[in-house]
């Protein structure tokens, strides 16, 4: 059965960390490069998105967008499930587990479920960065004053 995030293609020697559409290194690294570019192309350098919505968006609005998807797959929906848990009932219901967040190694780009290594905090611990870092972009540096 083909995974709508695994790899087809054997350019990465098949069977590959780097098959998974939603992958943190590159995402963390794409939002800041879309972070700088904002810095040095200002207000007035828009893009469409989503794309072919003829909405226009600065790119610091477009790595806002995309983070508030990466932070979305850890969070309770309106059901009160974490897409990086799936259909796994135990990781949804059961209470001992359903609030114990675990970092996969990659996630599926149409669901959201976490895939590959479980546990895998070395990468995907890069959600608490983009957590620390939303915070000091609407709040200010912590002690501050």
């Amino acid at each position: 059965m083909q995974v709508s995030s695994e790899s087809t293609c054997g350019i990465f020697g098949g069977n590959s960390n780097w098959r998974g559409p939603i992958w943190f290194p590159l995402n963390f690294l794409a939002l800041e490069s879309l972070r700088n570019l904002h810095e040095c192309l200002g207000e007035h350098f828009k893009v469409e998105l989503p794309t072919g919505s003829g909405k226009q968006a600065t790119l610091g609005e477009v790595a806002d967008e995309l983070e508030r998807r990466l932070l979305k797959l850890f969070l309770l929906d309106a059901n009160g499930r974490r897409p990086i848990y799936g259909q796994s009932t135990l990781f949804q219901s059961d209470p001992q587990w359903r609030d114990r967040i675990l970092f996969y190694e990659y996630f599926d780009g149409d669901t959201g479920e976490g895939l590959g290594a479980a546990h895998q905090t070395g990468w995907t611990a890069l959600i608490g960065a983009l957590i620390a870092n939303r915070g000091r972009r609407r709040w200010g540096r912590v002690g501050d004053g």
